[in-house]
Order: C-alpha cells, then sequence, then structure tokens
C-alpha cells in the first residue's frame, strides 16, 4: 500500500476524533495548546493502537483469510463508512463535557477507536508486517500505517480542540460524512485491485 493510499485512511479514520474534538473544544471554550495536545495524545494513541491489534489478530488467521481479504477489507470499510454517514445524519447534537480527566479521554478516545480496530482487521490485504524488507525500510509495512493514522490523528484532534474553542461545532459533522465517504471509496478500490 502506497504512503498517500496510507494517508487517506488515516484521514477517513480520524474523522469521527476530530469532530469529538472540536466538540470538546467548544465545551472548554478557552483551550490552551497544552490541552489540544493532551486531547491529540488520547484521540491519536488510540487510533493508533487499536488498527495494530486488529491487524494482529487477523493476522494469526492470515491462512484462512488471505484469499478473501480484498472482500474482508471491503466490507468492513464500507460497513464502517456507511455507519459514519447514517449516524451522523441521524443524530441529534451532542454534547460532549468540558471534563479533560483521564476517565473522560479514555471513554471517549475508545469510543471513538472502535471502527478503527475493524479497519486493522482490513489492513491484512493492504500492508505487511515487516519494517525492514531485504535490507531496505517497507513503506507498506503496518508499523508505518499505524503511525501514519496515530500522527494524523492527534494533529487533527489537537487542531480540532483548539478551532473549536475559537470557532464552534459547525463542521464537525460534515467532517464526519467525509471520513465515512473516503472509507467506503477506500473499501471500494481495494476491491476492485483484488478482483483483477
Amino acid at each position: 500500500m502506497k504512503v498517500l493510499e496510507l494517508f487517506i485512511l488515516a484521514l477517513g479514520l480520524s474523522m469521527d476524533a476530530f469532530a469529538v474534538s472540536i466538540c470538546k473544544g467548544l465545551a472548554v471554550k478557552e483551550v490552551t495548546h497544552r490541552q489540544g495536545a493532551w486531547v491529540g495524545l488520547w484521540f491519536g494513541g488510540f487510533q493508533a493502537g487499536m488498527p495494530l491489534l486488529g491487524f494482529l489478530l487477523a493476522d494469526s488467521f492470515a491462512g484462512v483469510i488471505v484469499h478473501y481479504s480484498h472482500w474482508i477489507a471491503f466490507g468492513l470499510l464500507c460497513i464502517i463508512g456507511v455507519s459514519m454517514i447514517l449516524e451522523t445524519l441521524g443524530q441529534e447534537e451532542e454534547s460532549v463535557s468540558a471534563d479533560l480527566t483521564w476517565k473522560a479521554m479514555l471513554l471517549l478516545a475508545v469510543a471513538t477507536s472502535i471502527d478503527a480496530l475493524a479497519a486493522g482487521i482490513s489492513l491484512l490485504a493492504m500492508v505487511d508486517k515487516h519494517l525492514v524488507v531485504n535490507g531496505g525500510f517497507n513503506p507498506g509495512s503496518i508499523w508505518v500505517a499505524v503511525s501514519l493514522i496515530g500522527t494524523v490523528t492527534f494533529l487533527l484532534s489537537w487542531t480540532g480542540t483548539v478551532l473549536g474553542s475559537r470557532v464552534g461545532s459547525r463542521h464537525g459533522k460534515k467532517a464526519e460524512i467525509f471520513g465515512g465517504i473516503i472509507l467506503i471509496g477506500l473499501g471500494i478500490k481495494i476491491l476492485l485491485e483484488g478482483l483483477r
């Protein structure tokens, strides 16, 4: 998988965390960059850890699912994407508390990264588990993928928290719909490549 495709996947997966970060910033009101980084660390850390967990679980059963991996990736990414869009269209404006304690952040980080666990399973069709191949760096490694997902989510969450305190939550729903569309498109691309 190319780094650009990994970046697009990271962007799609980070939209939930970005939207919640905007709401968190709105609730806190006067957000410092340190508080934004705190929110970013929680969301980025979980968005990196969950796909790694999903990938490692799927890798345990790789012999069984390798021939169907493109179908599995397509199905999971489309389900996640459609689910994100439907949840966003069907929900009322959510209120997020201003609480930045580890307990509050843990719950939000888990809630926004569950879809990343399923995406990690789909990564089995897209990336390799080795960071070094034939003595050279492998940009198509799961380690690069989860690092990129975590970094993109960290940066967007930090930015979303700070912007939310200054701008408001007008763009949270649009971000989640955009993320869902990205994941569906990526799923279709993987399926078409797998059917060649």
